[in-house]
């Protein structure tokens, strides 16, 4: 049984114990998509973390690829300069972008 990376454990640990917060582009994406916060925490409590950030410009983030209700769903997390989990961006994976949930299209 593979374990889970330590990131992923302290994401979800934040989301369990509500210690998180929304960018406001994440909640209008959420709504935008018709999903609910229960939804979201769903799919970071249950999902793994499908690409890793390590470089990016707004320091180390990365995307949770779940499923809610079988509609696939994509998180993306950061933190913040007080070591907040930050959701950066929520949104359902669609083409052009997205072969498939999990997978990109070339770019």
């Amino acid at each position: 049984m593979a374990t889970e990376p330590p990131i992923l454990r302290w994401i979800q640990e934040r989301v369990a114990c509500n210690e998180y917060l929304y960018t406001s582009h994440a909640d209008q994406e959420r709504r935008n998509d018709r999903l609910s916060i229960q939804d979201v925490e769903h799919v970071i409590l249950q999902g793994s973390i499908l690409e890793e950030y390590p470089d990016d410009p707004r320091g180390p983030s990365c995307l949770i690829h779940g499923s809610t209700g079988g509609t696939p769903v994509h998180v993306v997390r950061g933190r913040n300069r007080s070591s907040w989990l930050v959701l950066i961006t929520v949104y359902i994976p669609t083409a052009p972008k997205w072969k498939s949930p999990a997978e990109r299209f070339a770019e």
